[in-house]
């Protein structure tokens, strides 16, 4: 075990990281284009909490898929550091945006006389362009901060308590994120009522997190494989152990 202060990373040479920046960059990408749709869940719940009012659950077509990109922010932040999970983000910064610019290009296109879709891909494609600002704003926020709070936490406990690490980097990066991509996307899917926009964040907060939480022992699995995989982490972990003992 490390002490406090004493967190140490993998490299970035590793055959692993550039693997999970492309898995995650693609769980971004079908997010977004995912997220036009909007979706309500258990539409016979109905409820009244004052001027909250739930008519079923408020969300997006990428609910299901989105928190995974939490789960491997956090992997990359635990064993690369934050420095490696910001090439991460900006890596999917650029492909967001390209694929935002294709789908305009297409869309502006002349169609063909015999394409009758026309109307439905504007309908689709057409509010990706918002979509992809509010996920664009939430992405960079939240992730920043999951992986800088994640980061912080690891520095101060070392190897220990990585899952304090990861539900309180969770908590943090889950709520910015959802409150910024729900303030610029709720108008883009159609939400125009208070009560909504409130059940939408509520709902896609509680939703993130409470997946993290469920799924904490596969991040676990996978923190600890790329651990023990990772020759540099092992030799930077060997290191700080043996400096430890020579300071005791």
């Amino acid at each position: 075990m490390t002490r406090s202060g004493k967190a140490v990373f993998a490299r970035l040479s590793s055959p692993y990281y550039p693997v999970l920046t492309a898995v995650f960059v693609g769980v971004m990408l079908i997010s977004n284009i995912a997220a036009t749709k909007a979706v309500v869940l258990f539409d016979w719940l109905q409820l009244d909490l004052g001027p909250l009012h739930v008519n079923g659950l408020v969300t997006d077509g990428a609910f299901f898929l989105f928190p995974l990109s939490y789960v491997i922010g956090d992997v990359i932040s635990e064993v690369y550091g934050f420095r490696a999970m910001r090439r991460t983000i900006a890596s999917g910064f650029g492909v967001i945006v390209l694929a935002s610019l294709c789908f305009w290009v297409a869309i502006e296109l002349p169609a063909a006389d015999f394409y009758d879709g026309q109307a439905g891909f504007e309908a689709v494609l057409g509010t990706v362009p918002r979509i992809v600002a509010a996920g664009l704003a939430g992405y960079v926020v939240g992730e920043l901060l999951n992986s800088f709070v994640l980061v912080k936490m690891k520095e101060r406990a070392g190897e220990q308590h990585l899952w304090a690490r990861l539900i309180g980097s969770t908590v943090v990066g889950e709520f910015f994120d959802t409150l910024v991509f729900c303030s610029i996307a709720a108008t883009a899917i159609g939400i125009s009522t208070w009560s909504d926009f409130i059940n939408y964040v509520v709902i896609g907060f509680a939703w993130k997190t409470l997946v993290e939480v469920l799924i904490m022992p596969v991040t676990y699995a996978v923190v600890r494989y790329l651990k023990r995989a990772e020759p540099s982490y092992r030799e930077a972990l060997d290191n700080v152990t043996q400096v430890t003992s020579n300071v005791r």
